[in-house]
């Protein structure tokens, strides 16, 4: 086996605390800046000028740590296609990625033909499942949507309740399991692994066509470092094409027009972004009892907060978003849409919120088809990226979020839902007609924070592609970009399972010396 000493250079100075371990812990944070890093996307045209912020994480374990812990992997094909874009066999069809995605899971409900036990990514069931969460899921039924036990299974259609990537203390109490904690944890026990935290590498140095090293700054002083093997870069889907240009690896007319020395002209880095985009639809309800309205304030926050360190059990063991439904609004077998439902009134940080119970229904779109990129504004490193996002850059991506909302109204409007809830806030019922419903999403579509593919591995005739089937960087020696924006396209699914799996199989390879 190979057994290579691992130095991790992480930009945050810290861990998450002790209420981002708790599951309902992260709506806490979900508007701030403690662990996140705002970006300011560009103002987009086909938004009528609107820049939506888009977050990344600044903390040790990356998005796992700060994300809302839906553990979803996409479909089948989405690695199938992906594995043809590559030219066939090029271990990234479902079957190839099946064995990663089943070694580093600890199910505690599932261990079959699509899921492991025993690996060190905890994934669980929901411990915790409001009225409404019920309710939906009932209404979904009515209205034609079929009942799923697991969408990662054989097929991702259906409504139900999702798993999460949570697990317990020593007190049984339910808990955060990042890669942090999960996998990093393991790997420093080993004593072959070092965390240096407060490190923002700004170059990667590259000679003779081979990458020799990093410089990375701490405290205000400049460090380098040179390992003996590789450089791995995970920044994230933003930073990592931020990273690679800023080290002349990139665009050469756009390193040009920055006075940056070419290294490798990469014209791919920072193009393919995508990112899975949503739209609410936000509903009164008659009362709060059903969904999770005020139960983070006052003397419910208390009651909840002792009932979960006594017994490990109620609502501060829930995400607060316990069931989706995965359909597409046009028809076909094939999911396009991730309906979302949330038990309160859930929006964006600059929308402002009525203050009243509420349910939310939010449709996430899977495969847009819409590309974004990625661009550096100057030379310095501590400027954040341009990110243009380029929702709704496609006119079928309009449409499809149209028509998920069309249904959404449907669901509410049946069943149990239908006897819970009361006036349609956003967008409210004058929206009725197509040009309606087209300001409405313009207005309202925001991201569902996960970005990916502005470093695109793909076959050698394709002059975007990045990177090889194995991560590295085209034309440069020893560096590989092992994070999501190495994916091509962006999978039907919460993109921590991928992310995740990706690491996994990128120390496989380097196991294998490939």
């Amino acid at each position: 086996m190979y057994r290579a000493r691992v130095l991790v250079l992480e930009r945050a100075n810290r861990r998450i605390n002790r209420i981002m371990r708790m599951p309902a812990g992260y709506s806490k944070y979900i508007e701030r800046d403690t662990y996140l890093e705002m970006h300011q996307s560009v103002p987009a045209s086909n938004l009528n000028g609107r820049a939506p912020i888009v977050p990344q994480a600044k903390v040790l374990g990356g998005g796992s740590a700060v994300n809302a812990m839906v553990y979803a992997r996409g479909q089948a094909k989405d690695y199938d296609d992906w594995d043809t874009y590559l030219g066939g066999n090029s271990g990234w069809a479902y079957e190839d990625v099946l064995p990663a995605f089943k070694n580093i899971e600890n199910n505690a409900r599932l261990n079959d033909a699509f899921h492991g036990v025993g690996g060190p990514l905890d994934v669980t069931d929901v411990s915790h499942v409001s009225e409404m969460t019920e309710a939906f899921i009932l209404s979904a039924q009515e209205v034609g949507i079929p009942y799923n036990h697991d969408f990662n299974g054989a097929e991702q259609g259906g409504v139900g309740t999702m798993q999460y990537t949570i697990g317990r203390d020593k007190f049984r109490r339910r808990v955060r399991c990042d890669a942090a904690s999960s996998f990093l944890k393991l790997a420093q026990d080993t004593g072959l692994v070092t965390v240096e935290l407060g490190a923002t590498v700004t170059k990667i140095d590259v000679k003779n066509g081979r990458a020799i090293g990093v410089r990375y700054d701490k405290s205000g002083a400049e460090h380098s470092v040179r390992p003996e093997h590789e450089v791995l870069v995970a920044a994230g889907t933003y930073n990592t094409a931020k990273l690679l240009m800023l080290s002349g690896l990139g665009p050469a007319d756009h390193l040009r027009e920055l006075d940056i020395p070419i290294v490798a002209d990469l014209p791919g880095v920072g193009r393919n972004l995508q990112d899975h985009h949503e739209v609410p639809l936000v509903t009164k309800t008659r009362t709060g009892s059903a969904t999770y309205y005020g139960q983070d304030k006052g003397w419910r926050m208390l009651k909840n907060g002792i009932e979960y360190l006594a017994f490990g059990s109620g609502p501060v063991g829930t995400t607060g978003v316990e069931s989706c439904c995965f359909f597409d609004p046009e028809g076909s077998d094939r999911p396009i849409i991730q309906l979302y439902c949330v038990p309160t009134v859930y929006l964006d940080r600059d929308v402002k919120k009525e203050k009243a119970p509420g349910v939310t229904l939010t449709a996430c779109l899977l495969r847009p088809k819409a590309r974004g990129s990625v661009r550096l504004g100057s030379a310095d490193p501590y400027e954040r990226p341009k990110v243009d996002l380029n929702f709704f850059g496609h006119e079928d991506d309009l449409r499809r979020t149209i028509g998920a909302l069309q249904f959404a109204r449907k669901i509410v409007r049946a069943g149990p839902m239908a006897d819970l809830t009361a006036k349609e806030l956003m967008p409210g019922e004058h929206v009725q007609s197509d040009e309606d419903w087209r300001q409405y999403c313009v207005k309202q579509v925001k991201t569902n924070y996960h970005p990916v593919g502005t470093a695109k591995m793909g076959p050698q005739n394709d002059r975007d592609a990045v990177l090889d089937n194995k991560f590295n960087v085209r034309g440069v020696e020893n560096l590989r970009v092992i994070d999501c924006s190495s994916v091509p396209f962006i999978p039907s699914g919460n993109t921590n399972a991928i992310a995740l799996a990706l690491g996994y199989r990128a120390a496989s390879f380097a196991n294998e010396g490939g």
